[in-house]
């Protein structure tokens, strides 16, 4: 089997292994490594989900992999640019995305739940298993989102009115502070935020949708789709990619979801 060098690019420094410098067979993937367990670092090396799954297709493809970091709102410019082939980031497929990028088969679906303050929840009768019919009938929510993802999207999809965020982590602290009602993303950075601050919020699991998670290729990169789509199915096959995932990642997710482990995120 062939071995599988990692560059790591970080931001705009480049870290090259003298293999990946020999070789022009590479497969240069982008990803932000800001998310655990999906893409993160550890160890000054990037790990996560995503980062086995790019390593997993390098292997299928008989590529070298080299990992280059980049923020999640500068992917799809990279991949235009050339940058990158291939974008493995836990990224939505959107009709938005879809008209500048060309997507994947869907390899995960991340179900789109409710981080909401708790004073707010309290006051109007909220609780966990409250549903996403409930949550909207209510009047005057204060949603919370970032610009062209689904936190902000879904909610005007409804015709709310959503406050735009500079950051992930800027969304999540104006819902602790109470100065927006409601934050919808997916469910490990919700629950990750609930964690830790369990006495200002609290989930609503009731998904408002689950959203396919998939592979963005440069526009007319219809060969390597083609590989890519055929590597996504061989993904579900018995001790394949997903069963392998499970094995690694199933306890740390279901200590983040609290009892739910990697097949939440099989769910469509």
């Amino acid at each position: 089997m062939k071995k599988l060098w990692i560059v790591f690019v970080l931001m705009v420094t480049t870290i090259t292994l003298g293999a990946c410098q020999r070789s022009g067979d590479v497969l240069r993937v982008g990803m932000d490594l800001q998310y655990p367990p999906f893409e993160t670092i550890d160890n000054r090396k990037p790990e996560g989900i995503s980062v086995d799954i790019a390593f997993a297709l390098g292997e299928y493809l008989g590529k070298e992999v080299e990992i280059v970091n980049t923020n999640f709102s500068a992917l799809i410019p990279s991949l235009e640019s050339g940058e990158v082939d291939v974008i493995i980031s836990s990224m939505s497929i959107t009709e938005e995305r879809a008209r500048v990028v060309d997507f994947s088969e869907p390899y995960l679906y991340f179900q789109i739940i409710s981080l909401v303050n708790k004073n707010f929840a309290q006051q109007n009768q909220l609780t966990e298993d409250s549903t996403v019919e409930e949550l909207l009938a209510l009047e005057n929510i204060r949603f919370i989102g970032l610009a062209s993802q689904v936190s902000s999207s879904i909610p005007a999809s409804y015709n709310k009115e959503v406050k735009q965020a500079t950051s992930m982590s800027t969304a999540i602290e104006d819902v602790v502070q109470g100065g927006s009602d409601i934050l919808l993303m997916s469910g490990n950075p919700v629950a990750d935020a609930r964690n830790k601050n369990p006495e200002t919020t609290m989930i609503i699991w009731d998904s408002f949708i689950a959203s396919p998670i998939g592979m963005a290729l440069k526009k007319g990169n219809t060969e390597l789709l083609d590989q890519i789509n055929a590597f996504i199915a061989t993904m579900a096959e018995e001790g394949g990619l997903y069963d392998q995932l499970t094995a690694k990642y199933d306890e740390e997710i279901r200590a983040i979801l609290g009892g739910r482990g990697f097949e939440f995120y099989l769910q469509e």
